[in-house]
């Protein structure tokens, strides 16, 4: 049965809140390249930062320590200056000596991405452990999150919370606990299985409701990660590529959550290559024209399921001219953040994206990165300490090549 118009617009409603969030390029001009607004030092990008302040925030410091790299003191305070008094995040607000509203300024999305970008800089317990905190007291009864307090669960607030305990540290399966019930049940309740058509097995949607699961393809990619309590900073892959394994519903079974994370990968990876390399928006009435932020997500998720060949399909269509990809991150933090991740996962240098590096233009966004030693630098230093230690043990040795000496003289004489 075909979805009512009064869930047509619900969907477009919840996934217009996240395109704006995330930046991705579902949302209108209007929302992703707004005049830009007032902001206080240490603020990455000059875009208006209403809609997606902390989360591009979040997504270039992750992004910076996969790549070596330590944003701004500046940077950092600003990001945690973000931080509502009951350790909730707002999308952005432009006066933090002004109260949060509790039901219009808080976000779980931004919360659980500040926590992640806070969690990679370091040095921030208290802000992280209260953002913590944040999404435990707002979890849902079946385990999971809605984008903002009270609203029903949906896979990408879930998956993104997900992300944010598994980068602190803790086990989202055990840390996150709600009448019995943890955030990975609630992830893989939306998920498609055998019973539905082919070509959408494995998907997850974005909502559920009476209408049942449609396949969307920026749940899906959140999915991918969160299924494996994975956040947005993924290692680079090493060792052999891993085949797909698409879900077997040969014995009709579609009860299968161990295969999760393995048949969101093979519903990926057969979206991109139906559109010969990068998926489409998933929003309901956005334009048929590539979603190059969903690619990324793809790209990363499919290299953290250690699927080489399958992530570089994505990744090769972005660095082409042809993508535009160039004149799509330009300037964005967190777009640029987007394809430093996904290119690190995948093993390749983010520094050389088609020409283009990447971790440089995304440090340009923002403040002045804190100084790091070249590895040139690092030896230096190293060699001058091995220089220092190296005097003052000919010293040393002198001097005890000298007592010894002199004991062994006196000795001697006593004996004589």
């Amino acid at each position: 049965m075909a979805p009512s118009p009064a869930v047509h617009v619900r969907r477009a409603a919840v996934a217009l809140a996240t395109a704006a969030v995330l930046g991705v390029a579902a949302a209108p001009a209007a929302l992703a390249d707004g005049s830009p607004s007032p902001a206080a030092p240490g603020l990455y990008g000059s875009g208006d930062p209403k809609f997606d302040g902390v989360f591009r925030q979040s997504l270039a410091f992750i992004a910076q320590h996969g790549t070596g790299t330590s944003p701004a003191a500046s940077a950092v305070d600003w990001l945690a200056g973000q931080q509502c008094a009951d350790g909730g995040f707002p999308g952005y607000r432009a006066d933090t000596s002004k109260a949060c509203d509790p039901q219009k300024d808080e976000f779980t999305d931004a919360t659980a991405a500040a926590v992640q970008g806070l969690a990679a800089v370091g040095g921030r317990a208290e802000v992280v452990t209260k953002g913590l905190d944040w999404l435990k007291a707002h979890q849902n009864d079946d385990g999971g999150w809605g984008y903002q307090a009270g609203s029903p669960t949906d896979a990408n607030s879930t998956s993104i919370a997900i992300g944010a305990f598994a980068a602190a540290g803790r086990e989202p399966a055990k840390a996150a606990v709600k009448n019995g019930k943890n955030p990975l049940e609630a992830l893989l309740s939306f998920q498609l299985g055998c019973d539905a058509k082919e070509g959408e097995r494995g998907a997850f949607s974005y909502l559920k409701d009476k209408d049942g699961l449609r396949a969307d393809n920026l749940a899906s990619a959140a999915a991918g990660l969160a299924t494996r309590g994975l956040g947005y900073q993924v290692e680079p892959l090493k060792g052999s590529d891993v085949a797909l394994k698409p879900l077997d519903c040969a014995g009709g079974d579609k009860d299968r959550p161990q295969d999760a994370p393995e048949a969101v990968d093979a519903y990926l990876s057969e979206a991109l290559a139906k559109n010969g390399g990068y998926l489409l928006p998933s929003m309901p009435g956005a334009p048929a024209k590539p979603d190059h932020g969903n690619t990324a997500d793809a790209a990363l998720a499919l290299a953290a399921g250690g699927h080489r060949e399958a992530a570089e399909k994505p990744l090769t269509w972005l660095r082409s001219k042809e993508s535009g990809t160039a004149e799509w991150a330009k300037g964005n933090p967190g777009k640029l953040a987007k394809l430093i991740l996904a290119t690190r996962a995948a093993g390749g240098d983010p520094r050389d994206f088609g020409g283009t590096d990447l971790v440089a233009a995304l440090n340009a966004t923002g403040p002045k990165p804190e100084a790091a030693a070249s590895s040139s630098e690092k030896k230096d230093e190293e060699k001058k300490d091995d220089d220092g230690f190296g005097g003052w043990w000919f010293f040393i040795v002198l001097f005890v090549a000298s007592v010894g000496l002199g004991i062994l003289v006196s000795g001697r004489k006593k004996k004589s």
